[in-house]
């Protein structure tokens, strides 16, 4: 099964939810009001919700939950046939799925199930029907590992894996909201949908703030649009890092490409700092490099996209860098080698980031549809965009440290 079909079937289920639901609510607003009227001197009888419920209830309501759920995932796979029911296949069926979970989860889980049968807490064609749903979860999980070795899964013309940043995607929320504690503002500015560009000061030695910018879009905007973000000519270098990158929504920053992303109305974020903003020393932060040539500015003013400002702070006291290495450099093939009091004297241990507070400001998006389509080859035009927009992104992260009271909190 693609992930496009499961994701369409999961969200037939909700809808199904969702319409029962609705359905269901007048008939119990009903029964709610006429209870209340049958009370004297017009006291509602008190809430059923609020009163414990027996154990045999839960157990009632527990199996009804269940029964629901069975019947719409076989509306939804009728084709499907599992294997026929036996209760040694269901307990060897628990015990496999039960193999990559820590041995005190294995015991709590089975002897919870050894309770259930002795209890005789659901009948049998209820265990018949949590059998169907366990098999057929094994059975998508085993048919995803053989599509994902095989090569068999989709993606668009850039390579976006939607089944990868499915993956990921909790790892960096936790980034986010758990590790630095992203703070984002004006995301508002971000249209709903349509070609934007999104410009923003690049810091703290590894692409995290990339990442984090990302992680914003797709967590709080109310599209949750996928960023493309335009990454340097280095990155290939370094061993399934560009490949990860490429799987989730990343290309290489060249101009034809942004020009090809923004013409499919794509929403595009550029670093124009370039190696020179990720690869600061710490004396050096929050000052941003010069902007590159006014390759991103030429890009939107021959797709006409708005240019959205973004400033990061917190990105920078992740790594302290005391100073670089032009030798390490060279012997790597990187564009810079930081030394730091952790790195690279501890190793891998060394790139672990600090858990530093982020704020990611996002302004107001700069508009270029009066320009004429001649004005991308206006070099006087093209600087004077690209210094205006540096100088915003500058006074964005001015007026954050300001307000900022401390690194971590």
């Amino acid at each position: 099964m693609s992930s496009e079909k499961m994701r369409d079937e999961m969200t037939n289920v909700e809808e199904t939810a969702q319409e029962q639901d609705r359905l269901t609510a007048p008939e119990e607003e009903a029964q709610d009001n006429l209870a209340n009227a049958q009370v004297p001197n017009g006291k509602a009888l008190q809430d059923k919700d609020t009163e414990p419920a027996s154990e045999e209830e839960m157990r009632e309501e527990l199996a009804s939950e269940l029964d629901g759920l069975i019947r719409r995932l076989r509306s939804l796979t009728p084709d499907y046939e599992p294997p026929r029911f036996t209760r040694q296949g269901f307990v060897s069926l628990v015990e496999e799925s039960l193999k990559m979970c820590p041995k005190d989860l294995q015991l709590d889980v089975l002897e919870r199930l050894r309770t259930a049968i002795n209890e005789q807490w659901f009948d049998p064609d209820t265990w018949k029907g949590i059998w169907y749903m366990v098999n057929y979860t094994v059975k998508y999980n085993a048919d995803l590992v053989q599509r994902r070795y095989t090569g068999d899964y989709d993606t668009d013309e850039w390579g976006v894996d939607w089944e990868f940043l499915d993956v990921v995607r909790p790892f960096f929320t936790f980034l986010y909201k758990v590790y630095w504690r992203v703070n984002a503002t004006g995301i508002e500015q971000i249209p709903v949908q349509g070609r934007t560009l999104l410009v923003a000061n690049h810091s703290g030695q590894l692409p995290w703030d990339g990442m984090m910018i990302a992680t914003a879009v797709m967590n709080e905007h109310a599209a949750q649009r996928l960023v493309r973000t335009l990454y340097s000519d280095w990155v290939p270098r370094v061993p399934f890092f560009s490949a990860w990158l490429v799987r989730m929504g990343q290309t290489l920053a060249t101009e034809d490409n942004g020009i090809r992303l923004l013409e499919q109305d794509e929403l595009v974020a550029v670093f124009p700092e370039g190696n020179k903003g990720i690869g600061k020393v710490y004396r050096d932060r929050y000052r941003l490099a010069r902007f590159d040539q006014g390759g991103f500015v030429q890009m939107a003013l021959e797709t006409q996209a708005p240019i959205v400002p973004v400033s990061v702070v917190g990105a920078e006291e992740t790594y302290i860098s005391v100073t670089k290495s032009a030798t390490a450099a060279r012997l790597t093939g990187l564009p810079y080698f930081p030394i730091s009091p952790t790195f690279p004297w501890l190793g891998l241990l060394g790139l672990v980031p600090l858990p530093t507070r982020w704020h990611i400001d996002f302004g107001e998006p700069i508009t270029l549809d009066g320009y004429g389509p001649d004005a991308a080859q206006n070099l006087v035009l093209v600087s004077q965009l690209s210094d205006q927009v540096r100088n915003t992104v500058q006074e964005m992260i001015h007026g954050r440290l300001a307000q900022r009271k401390s690194v971590f909190f």
